[in-house]
């Protein structure tokens, strides 16, 4: 870094130079607050879920920035105990999809229950049901594209990579705060 004294320029210039890089500084500070903003106000807490009929898991996708860990047993622990109020949901409403379903400290369970009663379950911190419902109506799709691949045996396990890259997209197209 070269640094410039008073014995090496003018005054002035020194001066200039000075408020030059005051200004830079303040610059560079400004679009690093706005960055770490941008990054606070996207990043939302959520573990997606797809139940099958034996309520065993067929596909986990999580993001989660705070609060809950990494391993997230307590997501998985609400959305497991949600199940049995899905089932109670699902005989007196036979709409697909249900939002809000249980409720556990800042954490809401929504879900989405298919004809096959396969159940997309959504664990999030945020209230945007249309983004949610789109979203759940996308990942139906893709699941149905998923059964329509003679290679995919029903209710096991999805590993497609492609899956998993598709369902990351929708996540950041509908699922912000």
């Amino acid at each position: 870094k070269f640094e410039y004294s008073k014995n090496s320029i003018s005054l002035e210039k020194y001066d200039d130079v000075k408020r030059e890089m005051k200004k830079r500084k303040k610059k560079k500070k400004r679009t690093r607050h706005f960055s770490q903003t941008y990054v606070s106000i996207y990043m939302s807490n959520l573990l997606f879920v797809i139940v099958g009929k034996n309520d065993n898991p067929l596909y986990k996708f999580q993001n989660f920035s705070t609060n809950l860990n990494e391993n997230n047993e307590e997501g998985e622990f609400i959305l497991f105990s949600a199940l049995d109020l899905i089932d109670e949901v699902y005989w007196k409403n036979t709409s697909m999809y249900h939002k809000n379903i249980d409720k556990h400290e800042d954490y809401w369970v929504s879900a989405f229950i298919s004809a096959g009663n396969i159940k997309f379950m959504l664990l999030h911190d945020f209230r945007n049901e249309d983004g949610i419902k789109n979203f759940f109506t996308e990942v139906y799709e893709l699941y149905m594209k998923v059964l329509f691949n003679p290679f995919y045996k029903i209710n096991t396990p999805i590993t497609s990579k492609n899956f998993d890259k598709k369902i990351k997209i929708l996540s950041k197209k509908y699922l912000r705060p």
